[in-house]
């Protein structure tokens, strides 16, 4: 049986590799999507004071700190049972919506858009950001920098930093707003809107307008019929900061809504011997193995999944484009996943707009930002919405306030399932008998886990043991003379 191997993997946060195993026809007969990473910050946890979880786990992540620190802050609130004040929840937010609107450009411009904007059978070197800005134009380029310079000054303004915030803490945030700064936020965030409708455009220009494009989209390669989730707010928009977590099923049913506390009702988790990735399930449907369908517990939890679960989005522009997607594609649900990048956009615009809603809002500026917890610690989960999906923290404490156990379910996580089947399905439509084999192809494989925006640092977990380990002793000219092996103990 012949092997192909693509390592390591590109264009993504961490690390990854992809091994393709091909028949004696030169059909491919199975694909293992390897993380061979670990991290542990579910043990880092135990025995630091809840307190400090939004400073701690904000470090799983230098990409995507702030949904940590949201999710660990509104996990911290539950364990002291403490409601922040109105204004609290909304600076919260309004920093959130600045983290968003930066993530969700990176993830276009640099790591997914030079697919669509390069072409996925350009060179490696030419494949990439730079390349997008040479082809584009400079001035475009400066665009996109400039975006992510307004969301990060807006993050430094809230969160007193650019990266890992650290203003969150139980029953609120330890920072107010001024009207000085009020105002400046409100300017980046209207020129924010202008630039996530010249990103649509330029979508629309230059993907939907692409015939060979719009094809590799809405074609079967890189399409899956499975459930989806996400956070909704009361009238069933889509909401990344509060709400309740929405489970659509394949062919659009609303299954239900659950509430943070109510997770472990849906969410189960299981494991396989060829990563460190944990896979969820939907509970209620059970698992049936990698396939799709209504009888299958795999959901998807990105920007196309919150689409899906939502009836619809909360702000006036994005609401409009929301509306332009479905009629495009054919009404809901979207099974395609190419597609997660035009309603990653819709995304963006979404969190422009509602930066500047809550901006404008005359409370957000109020000097009431904190409720003192009075309450014993005891339990309790967070859950907002990440870039890049559904992401639960759940902390159990003593007493004191000090963490006993912690379980993190993030957004790759939840989204492990369907990239696996995402890439073999991929490989199979692309690695048929004669075909050669090229970078391009190869790239087009990787397309699929790409479209899922993974973030493998936030992802790794192990069950409790040894890490496995292989040590291969080589001779000068590279033959493997010995090896050694620590098998995982758990």
């Amino acid at each position: 049986m012949r092997r192909i191997t693509i390592d390591p993997i590109t264009r993504l946060e961490g690390h990854g590799k992809i091994e393709i195993f091909l028949d004696e026809q030169g059909e491919v007969a199975n694909t293992y999507f390897q993380i061979p990473e670990l991290r542990g910050f579910e043990r880092f946890c135990v025995g630091r004071p809840v307190e400090e979880m939004p400073l701690l786990t904000n470090r799983i992540c230098g990409v995507c700190p702030e949904a940590h620190h949201m999710a660990a802050a509104k996990a911290a609130d539950a364990v002291y049972g403490v409601d922040p004040p109105s204004a609290a929840k909304k600076l919260r937010e309004l920093l959130y919506m600045g983290f968003y609107f930066t993530d969700h450009t990176t993830h276009f411009y640099a790591l997914g858009g030079p697919d669509f904007v390069m072409g996925p059978d350009a060179p490696v070197a030419e494949r990439n950001i730079l390349g997008v800005i040479h082809k584009v134009g400079l001035e475009i380029g400066g665009k996109v920098i400039q975006a992510r310079k307004y969301g990060h000054t807006i993050v430094e303004m809230l969160g007193g930093r650019k990266v890992h915030p650290c203003t969150s803490i139980p029953g609120g945030v330890t920072k107010g707003l001024t009207e000085e700064e009020r105002v400046e936020i409100e300017k980046m965030g209207r020129w924010g809107i202008e630039f996530a409708q010249f990103s649509l455009q330029l979508f629309e220009d230059m993907v939907l307008g692409n015939p060979f494009y719009l094809d590799l989209i809405v074609g079967d390669i890189y399409t899956h019929r499975t459930h989806y989730i996400g956070l909704v707010d009361e009238q069933n928009r889509v909401n990344f900061y509060e709400g309740l977590v929405s489970v659509v099923d394949p062919n659009g049913k609303r299954l239900g809504k659950y509430a943070p506390d109510e997770y472990t009702d849906w969410i189960a988790e299981r494991v396989e011997p060829w990563t460190y990735l944990k896979f969820p399930y939907l509970k209620k449907v059970g698992w049936k193995g990698f396939v799709d369908g209504e009888d299958s517990g795999v959901y998807a939890a990105t920007p196309l999944s919150r689409l899906n679960a939502a009836d619809g989005m909360a702000t006036p522009l994005a609401q409009a484009e929301y509306e332009k997607f479905y009629e495009t594609l054919g009404g809901k649900p979207v099974h395609q996943r190419l597609a997660t990048h035009w309603a990653r956009l819709i995304e963006l615009l979404y969190s422009a707009e509602r930066l500047v809603e809550l901006a404008t809002d005359p409370e957000i500026t109020s000097p009431d930002i904190h409720t003192v917890p009075t309450k014993t610690p005891t339990e309790g989960v967070g859950i907002v919405e990440a870039p890049r999906g559904t992401l639960t923290h759940h902390y159990w404490t003593d007493e004191k306030g000090l963490v006993t156990k912690a379980n993190i379910i993030v957004g790759t996580t939840n989204n492990n399932d369907p990239i696996c089947m995402s890439l073999k399905k991929a490989a199979q439509g692309l690695i048929t008998k004669g075909v050669t084999v090229d970078q391009g192809i190869l790239n087009m494989v990787e397309m699929a886990f790409r479209a899922y925006d993974p973030c493998f640092s936030c992802a790794t977990h192990s069950l409790p043991g040894r890490m496995p380990l292989v040590v291969n002793f080589r001779d000068p000219e590279g033959n493997v003379t010995r090896t050694v092996k620590r098998e995982a103990n758990i």
